[in-house]
């Protein structure tokens, strides 16, 4: 019997760093072993402002996955994000290397390097030639077209960068903690392929990731990515918004936030008494306080209403950010063409109201991503806020077939270092 392969994935952000181990057997079947999510440190808008703290951070999120699945990693596939990512979609042309054969695996290889040969700045890193679709001899709209004849290949891709600094310093930090870096992946992309269905791809739909600190947009078009930006603002700013009005601490307002998150589930009952449970309620939720105490919330404040925190603090918030996203897919030129309307995940998605806000200003349907393609432990991950790290391990399923990222190199034997650091620890950790 063949051994399974074993995947980990880090997901680092501004407010949590997960990780996820999980194993692959040789039916592609992905088994969630090892899970674990810790409070985020020296990161600051997805970019690495402390390498000490970060690496300390990122070292107990991994010991405390390894610690469930019960196995030592040594290599995973990190998450990449932040304002300083930017993209650009890129049109190249070859010529086929057999005229009167089969194009082959090295055309395609040829006119994507083609693409990649766009003028960058040397502070500046491609994250990732993705490619949209092909042309031959003027036949466009072709996805694969390996095996077709023709002379003339061209491609239209879409080509990710980000600053050459935050990539190494974020290699840096793996690194010391005796990780192998095997890709950066833009955690926009990384969530989109953990909630977006092939349907929602093939017809046009905005993927909005809502972090701690940024908010990811992603548009796909006709099954491929034709847009991807970052916006600077995410689900911290309605917190401080929160813990500045009501005057609590950021740890409460955090608490209250989640706390009216909280979605309701209805049991199995006739639409008709629904809506009448429904009406008969929503007056009386809307004047209901909040329970300070029932949270653990230490702070001596007033009763708070509900309504009040909704409508006046996390509303306005709320339509600030999907102005941005607006101004986004307006400035992407496919705003007519995404016909299944937003996606919506992170952590971001679990804020009261986030649908209704959504449709209010875009005018588009919305819904809540949901997880899909892994087995095992995966009630441990049944939030939104992990679609970049679920998608992190199904991407790392299907690497091998797709272009590979380049890592920026880095100078030193820093996974060498952090290798004998991870044994010294764990031989203090089997000392009595």
């Amino acid at each position: 019997m063949a051994k399974d392969k074993v995947i980990c994935a880090i997901d680092i952000g501004s407010s949590k760093i997960a990780t996820l181990i999980a194993s692959v057997d040789e039916t592609d079947k992905i088994n969630l072993i090892g899970v674990s999510s810790t409070v985020s440190k020296g990161v600051r808008k997805n970019q690495v402002v402390d390498i000490d703290e970060a690496v300390k951070a990122i070292t107990e999120s991994i010991e405390a996955a390894e610690r469930m699945a019960g196995y030592s990693i040594s290599q995973a596939f990190v998450s990449m994000g932040g304002p300083q990512i930017e993209s650009v979609n890129q049109h190249a042309v070859v010529a086929v290397s057999e005229p009167e054969g089969e194009i082959k695996e090295s055309d395609i290889q040829r006119v994507n390097d083609a693409a990649r040969a766009i003028p960058l700045p040397s502070s500046r890193e491609i994250l990732h030639v993705i490619p949209r679709t092909f042309t031959v001899d003027g036949q466009g709209g072709i996805k694969d077209p390996i095996g077709m004849t023709g002379v003339r290949l061209e491609t239209e891709t879409h080509i990710i960068t980000g600053a050459t600094t935050s990539m190494r310093n974020l290699v840096k930090c793996v690194s010391e903690v005796g990780i192998d870096v095997l890709e950066l992946v833009f955690s926009g992309i990384a969530s989109s392929i953990a909630v977006l269905t092939d349907t929602e791809k093939e017809l046009g739909v905005v993927l909005v990731d809502i972090g701690g600190e940024t908010t990811d947009v992603v548009i796909f078009l006709d099954g491929s990515v034709a847009y991807s930006s970052v916006i600077p603002i995410g689900a911290r700013h309605i917190t401080s918004d929160m813990a500045v009005g009501i005057r609590v601490s950021l740890e409460s307002a955090e608490k209250i936030k989640l706390s009216l998150g909280k979605l309701i589930k209805i049991p199995a009952i006739s639409e008709a008494m629904a809506s009448e449970n429904k009406n008969n309620s929503s007056k009386k939720k809307d004047d209901e306080t909040i329970d300070i105490k029932a949270l653990g919330i230490s702070e001596d404040i007033q009763k708070i209403s509900r309504k009040a925190i909704v409508d006046g603090i996390i509303r306005p918030r709320l339509q600030e950010i999907f102005k941005y996203v607006g101004k986004e897919i307006k400035k992407s030129g496919f705003g007519t063409q995404v016909p299944s309307g937003l996606v919506i995940c992170g952590g971001g998605a679990l804020t009261v109201g986030i649908l209704d806000q959504a449709k209010y200003v875009l005018g588009f349907p919305a819904r809540v991503g949901q997880i899909e393609g892994l087995a095992g432990l995966v009630e441990e991950i049944d939030s939104p806020s992990f679609a970049s790290s679920a998608g992190l391990i199904l991407y790392g399923v299907t690497q091998g077939k797709g272009d590979r990222m380049r890592i920026p190199v880095l100078s030193g034997n820093l996974p060498i270092k952090g290798m004998i650091q991870k044994g010294i620890n764990l031989m203090k950790s089997l000392l009595p």
